[in-house]
């Protein structure tokens, strides 16, 4: 098939896109406590430089104690974090990119390394439904949590960055608001059922849009599966969906970042749609499909050590072509190879590499 719905151009408000390829945004704790440094503002600028069409950031910390649970993992907020953002975002618009900082705030999941910055942040003070780790965030602590992410939205624009994505998936803190295993709340910020437990995102949504106004794009992650649980499903039909969407897009939401294991499964019994074709056709908001794109494996079994070879990307290119979704996201594959997408764009698929866990030691 000819890659041509994948190197369409895409614009929606502060984005303007040459392609559908979008960098995932994955964690690789390479900035020394917290501010990234040269070797990172590389990286993203190899990416750019390889064509693709938005990157977006590892997940960036927002001013929170506990936001982050890796001593390495990138801050945005800070006066020598920021100036060193403003390095990366020149960077990768000199070597013609766009790109998003995804906004995160961990919640209650720990890190791999045992660090820790403090006592966490979570609704109702749970990993799991039967895992207590802390404390329920009070009313002050979610105030200024959401406040935190809309000044760091704030920053992002005024660093000249070209939109914002707010991490809500994996299982971490907005994610934990709408998880009914993690958010048994009895206040506003609770519920029975998931549209109750959207308001904690639609609220951090409101407080970024009020920040940034009408005309810069929000980008907004989410996930069913959870870190703490692979098989966590919170919407089981798509009314149910529709619950837990609409009114993150009634709230400001542009484009919704729906992660997947494997892009190509199915989302619910009798259609086809994966969770980015059923976010769009529910909600009429473009959206961003990933998992697994362009490699024989999942990344979860990639990361407990199976390797990952090249895998056709016809699937996707039909997918694209029937408008199922509007954008692609690829990690790993990006991770290997920075040229990935122009390879992909000139036909160079025997030059495709594959991926092991290996690749994680290194910022290539």
């Amino acid at each position: 098939m000819t890659a041509n719905a994948l190197f369409s151009p895409f614009r929606l408000k502060s984005l303007q896109l040459k392609n559908r390829i979008v960098m995932a945004p994955m964690t690789r704790t390479f900035s020394p406590n917290g501010v990234p440094n040269e070797a990172v503002a590389d990286y993203y600028a190899r990416r750019a430089s390889g064509d693709v069409g938005l990157i977006i950031s590892e997940g960036t910390g927002v001013a929170r104690p506990a936001s982050l649970n890796e001593a390495n993992a990138p801050r945005f907020h800070g006066e020598a974090e920021l100036a060193a953002w403003k390095q990366v975002i020149d960077r990768v618009h000199a070597a013609g990119g766009v790109m998003a900082p995804q906004l995160w705030h961990v919640g209650a999941v720990p890190g791999q390394s045992g660090w820790s910055a403090g006592p966490t942040d979570s609704p109702s003070g749970r990993l799991t439904a039967d895992k207590v780790v802390g404390t329920p965030m009070s009313d002050a602590d979610i105030a200024d949590t959401i406040a935190a992410f809309a000044r760091a939205a704030g920053d992002a624009k005024r660093l000249g960055f070209d939109a914002v994505e707010l991490h809500g998936a994996h299982g971490y803190l907005i994610d934990e608001f709408f998880w009914d295993a993690t958010n048994t709340r009895q206040d506003r910020f609770g519920g029975a059922t998931l549209r109750e437990r959207t308001r904690f995102a639609s609220e951090v949504i409101q407080a970024v849009r009020r920040e940034v106004g009408d005309d810069f794009a929000l980008i907004v992650r989410l996930s069913q599966w959870k870190g703490q649980d692979f098989a966590a499903r919170m919407a089981h039909t798509p009314a149910e969906m529709s619950d837990w969407l609409e009114p993150l897009a009634d709230a400001g939401a542009d484009i919704f970042h729906c992660s997947q294991r494997r892009f190509w499964e199915a989302e619910f019994a009798g259609s086809e749609l994966n969770f980015a074709g059923w976010a769009k056709k529910l909600t009429g908001k473009p959206t961003i499909s990933v998992g697994s794109v362009g490699l024989s494996g999942d990344f979860i079994s990639a990361f407990g050590g199976e390797s990952s070879e090249p895998a056709s990307i016809d699937g996707l290119l039909e997918r694209l072509q029937r408008d199922e979704f509007d954008l692609i996201a690829v990690g790993r594959a990006l991770i290997v190879d920075p040229d990935w997408a122009r390879k992909v764009n000139t036909g160079r698929f025997d030059e495709l590499r594959s991926f092991d866990r290996s690749a994680l030691a290194t910022l290539v």
